[in-house]
């Protein structure tokens, strides 16, 4: 199947998901496209609740596609790169409408932070979750801010610097990534099918303010998030980023 990125609206729900095979890393064009939908999205009248998913069964998100970093040959590239990452978060921020995410396999790098910026976040036992950029010469610094956010300081750092280990779904839970775990895809599925309808029939002026205060503090991310992906870029060029990225690739 060839990858997409794709917006169904059912009930005043808007369904979100997106699949690039075999693993779900995500392009520039694919992250440009999941943008584009979740801006559509928010402006939808047609739509009170939105649900992030993604394609397949077995892996939710690997993160940035290694294929295309180890092209990146210059600092804007670098920097134009990472943004793919820092608008996605940004648009799941700023949408007024609430999202909730649907995790249904394991999570890597910036998969981690989709998962993150999300309002609510919902998994099953198989979504283990990683963050290996320091492990391949870069690091998290674009999705930093959100899952600093939602597992705080303490968790972050075991997640950065532990970069070769998968953390369980449970641990994730613990955290408070994810608000609740469950043994199968289809009931993780029914949960966040029923939550979303039930949202979907509350006032939407009331769920959008509440998004906005559980969302304060956060309006600098625009400057913060474009930063970072400077900064991430600069590090994508280093000889050891691209040596370790050709290892893995």
């Amino acid at each position: 199947m060839k990858p997409y990125v794709t917006l169904k609206i059912l009930d005043k729900v808007g369904y979100i998901e997106f699949f690039n095979p075999p693993h779900n890393a995500l392009t520039p064009s694919l992250l440009n496209d999941l943008t584009s939908l979740i801006n559509s999205a928010a402006l939808e009248n047609k739509i009170h609740i939105i649900i992030l998913k993604s394609g397949g069964d077995r892996v939710f998100c690997a993160g940035a596609s290694f294929n295309q970093m180890v092209e990146i040959s210059d600092e804007v590239e670098g920097k134009s790169f990472f943004m793919g990452f820092a608008n996605v978060i940004n648009a799941l921020r700023k949408c007024p409408k609430i999202i909730i995410g649907s995790v249904q396999g394991k999570v890597v790098g910036g998969g981690v932070g989709l998962a993150s910026a999300v309002d609510i976040c919902f998994a099953t036992e198989f979504a283990d979750i990683k963050l290996s950029e320091l492990s391949v010469g870069i690091g998290p610094f674009v999705i930093e801010p959100a899952v600093k956010r939602k597992i705080g300081v303490s968790a972050m750092s075991q997640l950065t610097l532990k970069a070769q280990t998968f953390f369980s779904a449970k641990w994730a839970m613990e955290k408070g990534l994810y608000a609740n775990v469950f043994e199968s895809n289809n009931e993780l599925i029914r949960e966040v099918e029923s939550l979303a309808l039930e949202l979907s029939t509350y006032n939407i002026d009331s769920l959008t303010a509440f998004k906005r205060i559980q969302w304060e503090g956060t309006d600098d991310w625009d400057k913060l998030l474009e930063s970072r992906a400077q900064l991430s870029g600069k590090m994508s060029l280093s000889p050891k980023a691209k040596s370790y990225l050709k290892k893995f690739i």
